[in-house]
């Protein structure tokens, strides 16, 4: 028969007084506030001094630190450098015990909660929450931290849900968020966009100049060297800071609104909404610092710098301006004979040696100075100057007629409503089906299908619009150059070269056109 005998635990028997000098114990907090508004800012100060004084107050603890996140929400635990900090320092063994006012306070993600507690947990580091009363050594901490954590983060997501709606209705009352950090604007009395016009100067310089032909990080160098402050102050103008102002349309006085979206409220992400969400226009929303026109050509020439890959950022200025007739390639800077005493500067064909052999050579337009080059655009000024008077109230006429752009926008408007309507009858249609019943409903494909059409017509409006005020923004370039110079030239013209030519095409020495700006071409050759 089996016997089971217990052998009890042995016991040491203790002194009165301790083997060993206890260690206080180490100990931080942790506070964050998730916004910069005034009551919140005030309970962040109370934090930081309440558990600054109550852990100093305590014998037994030794006071570490008070890591602290201003302005920081809780969903993630990415972007929070107070909550890093301190989660370095408790790993790498400074800290023993961390105090927090709540479970929300420390994370409002459950996945993130979890894994810093048990990470916390794993290298003799406690938690202790004030407001739940959860020690995270205690047996039924963690249960308690998922409980807690999970509420927390619906709670997120629940207030995300809110503003989120509280935003598309505005927008669909027509109520945008004006971004007023931005260069060129500023709130009136009334909460209204108002024009700040020194910075609206700079705005205007910075399209003109980029319509020019000028790059834009010549354009940064310049706002740089004249001493002029970025929209946040800075006295250094980078690429980036220019290329958001010539893409920003509300510069036009018009607004897209939800051009972009939140992916989800933990991650915070933006998307660029293609279609995912409606979005919503305003013409005349506020006062416009420059018009649909100039800022219809700025994208023009974004685009076809982008499609023609020129990268205009030297100060030649003849650089991704001179084409060959023949194959199409820009013509490049050569240096001719650099190590010795007939040492020359050449333009020449890029796609000239791209192939090699002779007969490949000989399919491209010639090789010029830059004195030839010159030489020839002055031929082509002074012809254009010859008919200035002529070409002037062309233009004039030109940009004066907004017949053709108010069809256009006519017609945007009918095909918006054509769209609406389908939408709503797809809708109806879809209420009363499934989803598979609809598709094969013949009321439904055709509902689909004049929707479809009115989407395609509305892209192809939008985009003759855009040509248009390019086109128009164009012609006034041309018209602004023409009507400062009256008398023929003698010498090359830089300032008419960036305002008048859009580029100089060779086929031959006898035989080079400009392209100007409103598509207009004359014939001039190299002397």
């Amino acid at each position: 028969m089996r016997r089971i005998t217990a052998i009890p635990a042995t016991t040491a028997f203790r002194s009165a007084g301790p083997s060993i000098e206890q260690r206080k114990r180490r100990v931080a907090a942790y506070a964050r506030v998730s916004t910069d508004l005034a009551e919140q800012l005030s309970s962040y100060e109370a934090q930081i001094r309440y558990y600054s004084e109550y852990i100093k107050s305590r014998p037994e603890w030794e006071f570490v630190k008070v890591y602290t996140d201003e302005g920081i929400s809780g969903t993630s635990i990415n972007r929070r450098d107070g909550f890093q900090e301190m989660m370095s320092d408790a790993l790498s063994g400074k800290i023993d015990l961390i105090l927090t006012k709540s479970v929300s306070r420390f994370a409002r993600n459950t996945v993130d909660s979890l894994t810093c507690v048990r990470e916390l947990k794993t290298n003799g580091v406690e938690i202790y929450f004030e407001k739940e009363n959860i020690w995270t050594f205690d047996s039924k901490g963690e249960l308690l931290i998922t409980i807690m954590s999970s509420l927390a983060q619906e709670e997120s997501r629940s207030i995300s849900e809110n503003v989120k709606w509280g935003i598309r209705k505005r927008f669909q009352e027509g109520k945008p968020r004006f971004p007023y950090g931005s260069l060129g604007y500023i709130k009136d009395a009334d909460g209204n966009p108002e024009i700040v016009e020194e910075e609206a100067e700079t705005i205007r310089y910075i399209f003109t100049e980029f319509l020019k032909g000028n790059s834009v990080a010549s354009i940064a160098h310049s706002l740089t060297a004249k001493g002029i402050l970025t929209a946040y102050g800075r006295k250094e103008w980078s690429i980036p800071s220019v290329k958001s102002i010539l893409t920003a349309e509300r510069y036009t006085g018009s607004v897209t609104m939800q051009k972009t979206f939140t992916e989800d409220f933990i991650s915070k992400k933006h998307i660029i909404n293609e279609g995912q969400l409606p979005m919503y226009h305003i013409d005349d929303n506020h006062p416009a610092i420059i018009s649909p026109e100039i800022f219809a050509a700025a994208q023009d020439e974004i685009l076809r710098r982008k499609s023609e890959r020129i990268i205009r950022e030297s100060a030649d200025i003849l650089a991704s301006r001179i084409v060959c007739g023949i194959c199409g390639s820009f013509y490049g800077n050569k240096t001719w004979h650099s190590n010795d005493k007939y040492r020359r500067q050449m333009r020449q064909c890029n796609g000239r040696y791209r192939i090699k052999g002779d007969v490949n050579r000989k399919n491209h337009a010639p090789n010029l100075t830059d004195s030839q080059i010159r030489n020839a655009a002055v031929i082509g000024f002074n012809k254009v100057i010859a008919e200035r008077e002529k070409i002037i109230r062309r233009l004039s006429d030109s940009v004066s007629s907004d017949k053709e752009i108010n069809n256009l926008l006519d017609k945007k408007n009918k095909l918006h409503g054509i769209m609406n309507e389908m939408a709503e009858k797809a809708d109806s249609i879809l209420s009363w089906n499934s989803r598979r019943d609809a598709d094969s409903n013949p009321g439904y494909a055709e509902v689909k299908a004049s929707f479809e059409a009115a989407e395609s017509e509305l892209r192809d409006v939008e985009s003759r619009i855009m040509k248009l005020r390019a086109q128009r923004a164009s012609c006034r370039l041309v018209l602004n150059a023409l009507e400062q110079h009256a008398k023929p030239l003698e010498s090359f013209s830089e300032e008419l070269w960036i305002s008048l030519v859009d580029r100089m095409v060779v086929y031959s020495k006898e035989d080079i056109r400009l392209i100007l700006k409103d598509g207009s071409e004359v014939h001039c050759s190299a002397q």
